[in-house]
């Protein structure tokens, strides 16, 4: 615990960690598991275009998830623009502004015109009542986000779409292994996208996935995946090459079968977040819902600067310099940025939530590496921060 705040190391005190504590999750499998995998893609020299490594991990992810239909893709990002695609969608899409950029980019790429609405700030996810203000003649679907591995009551959002004759659909890509109400994220709305990405618990280096319990799409998204007519299922107007590899296949395999076991390490860092961080003034940690099943795969922390006595921005850069890498997602928010900030429905909207959210959330980190003590550690800095506020405070008005 730092004392005095010349023992930081953002004003001249020693790093608390030697090394950078990444905020990437990147959980890896053995390597005698890796070799063996990568042995068997350079024995049967089938390196692309549906291997076998492709549709299996197409099977087994869609039993994971128990849905009907997985359709693995190179990224998730292709996926969500595949997925819009495929609903054959037009005019006016809603969509959190409270997101990763490429949530909203993807419909750009689809040829959709995105309309962004606010979220709620305890949720940090949409609801009804933030996307009813948006729906117009020209609104076609409803693209909602499960945020920080937990979902965002899709059931509900279900009901909503239905009696407002919308299609909903789903960025799921922080969502692997999620349920509610016993139903695994995967099986609400038209269909669901998925991002296998290196910092996801269930990670193939890169690469997504689209599952839908509708045959018809389905069909429709392995044609779309493919640039060339050799894997036709369904008509569509556009192809493109959204093929995965078996490398990114063969790693992803690897990390279902230790999905369990990354799941409990993430929930094991994360109690030890929630008794570390307990008690500080204006730091809250946004908790996991019990009742649901969740991966546990972010730490997000929001920072009230009138109770912690520090803006969200200072605690980022004393914690940063201490080598613990911190992220302020999703700052500025989809509204700010170009070209949606642009929009006159952007314009035109309110965003409280959203700008509550971009000022004051921080992520911490958890990864594969970390060990209890660290966090401790990280919990202990984020205390003395708060404890020694008011010098801090002097001191950052001094700095040139």
């Amino acid at each position: 615990m730092k004392k005095h705040i010349e023992d930081f190391a953002f004003l001249g005190g020693k790093k608390a960690f030697n090394h950078p504590l990444h905020i990437a999750q990147i959980n890896l499998p053995p390597w005698e598991d890796v070799k063996s995998a990568f042995r068997g893609i350079f024995e049967r020299r089938y390196f692309a275009n549906h291997g076998p490594l492709v549709r299996e991990l197409d099977h087994r992810f869609a039993e994971f998830v128990k849905t009907e239909h997985a359709v693995c893709v190179t990224n998730g990002t292709v996926a969500l623009m595949i997925l819009a695609r495929a609903l054959e969608l037009s005019g006016e899409v809603i969509v959190p502004a409270y997101t990763f950029p490429a949530t909203v980019q993807a419909l750009s790429w689809a040829g959709l015109t995105p309309v962004l609405c606010d979220v709620d700030p305890k949720t940090q996810m949409v609801t009804p009542e933030t996307i009813e203000p948006h729906i117009t003649p020209r609104t076609s679907g409803i693209l909602a986000v499960h945020l920080w591995g937990q979902p965002c009551e899709p059931e509900i959002l279900e009901n909503f779409a239905s009696d407002r004759g919308l299609v909903l659909f789903f960025d799921a890509c922080h969502g692997i292994g999620c349920s509610t109400n016993s139903r695994r994220i995967g099986n609400f709305g038209a269909g669901e996208a998925f991002s296998f990405h290196a910092t996801k618990v269930l990670n193939g280096g890169e690469g997504g996935c689209i599952t839908t319990n509708n045959a018809q799409l389905a069909d429709k998204l392995r044609t779309i995946r493919n640039f060339h007519p050799s894997e036709t299922f369904a008509p569509v107007p556009l192809r493109i090459n959204g093929k995965m590899s078996e490398a990114q296949a063969a790693l992803a395999l690897l990390s279902l079968k230790e999905y369990p076991e990354n799941v409990a390490a993430n929930f094991h860092r994360y109690e030890a977040y929630r008794l570390g961080l307990s008690g500080i003034p204006g730091v809250s940690l946004l908790e996991y819902n019990p009742a649901s099943d969740n991966n546990y795969q972010y730490i997000i922390v929001e920072i009230d600067e009138k109770l912690a006595g520090l803006h969200r921005n200072i605690f980022f850069e004393l914690l940063s310099a201490e080598n613990v890498i911190c992220r302020r997602h999703f700052y500025p928010g989809i509204h700010n940025m170009t070209p949606y900030s642009k929009m006159a429905s952007t314009a035109s909207s309110n965003f409280t939530g959203t700008d509550w959210l971009c000022q004051s959330s921080l992520q911490l980190p958890t990864s594969q590496v970390m060990t209890e003590q660290d966090v401790k550690m990280v919990c202990r800095l984020v205390r003395s921060i708060q404890l020694l506020a008011d010098p801090i405070r002097s001191k950052m008005d001094d700095k040139p």
